[in-house]
């Protein structure tokens, strides 16, 4: 492997663990609705695992409420209870046609506790960077004894790794500060 690739590689790694990140963001709750927290909700549909957004149409109502509309009307009550079982902390309502989901608004505790989740998220991401300049670095290391490269070569590249990191590093803080931002909104 060459310094290039292994650069472009840790790179790509990083970029990985950001979006990593935000996927992970986008699914923690906040106080207005947001179709993503359907994400990890599976319906047993004829005895196949299907999942809920590949079977109904999603829509955001009035920024509180989301309107679940299935395009099978006959599974609405296996809907229900796949929303139940992934327990998403919001009670679904039928109306036999529709299902609505209403985020209620967060409660100042609520809100200080998520802050704390997205944070630690946010740390996660970080040290998962941090491994990988770790990995950047033997490699570089077993590259520098294959190809007997110069010292002043090897602290470049040593240098490289390093701004790539702080890099990523800076994009999960701002990442992390959006995120926070917009769950202590009220």
């Amino acid at each position: 492997m060459s310094i290039e690739e292994m650069m472009l590689n840790g790179e790509e790694k990083m970029e990985k663990a950001v979006n990593s990140l935000k996927k992970e963001y986008a699914s923690i709750r906040t106080g207005r609705a947001n179709p993503l927290i359907l994400d990890k909700v599976v319906v047993d549909y004829y005895g196949v695992p299907t999942p809920l957004r590949q079977m109904s149409q999603v829509s955001v109502q009035d920024g509180q409420t989301l309107v679940i509309t299935p395009y099978d009307k006959t599974i609405i009550k296996e809907i229900e209870k796949a929303m139940i079982k992934a327990e998403l902390g919001i009670t679904p309502n039928s109306d036999g046609i529709v299902i609505r989901l209403t985020f209620p608004p967060l409660t100042e505790e609520r809100r200080k506790e998520i802050s704390k989740d997205v944070k630690k998220v946010s740390e996660d991401s970080k040290v998962a960077v941090r491994n990988i300049r770790r990995d950047m670095a033997d490699e570089l290391k077993k590259i520098e004894k294959e190809e007997n490269l110069p010292e002043d070569a090897v602290k470049d590249n040593q240098d490289k790794i390093q701004k790539l990191t702080d890099k990523y590093v800076k994009i999960i803080d701002e990442v992390a500060a959006e995120k926070e931002k917009e769950v202590m909104t009220v």
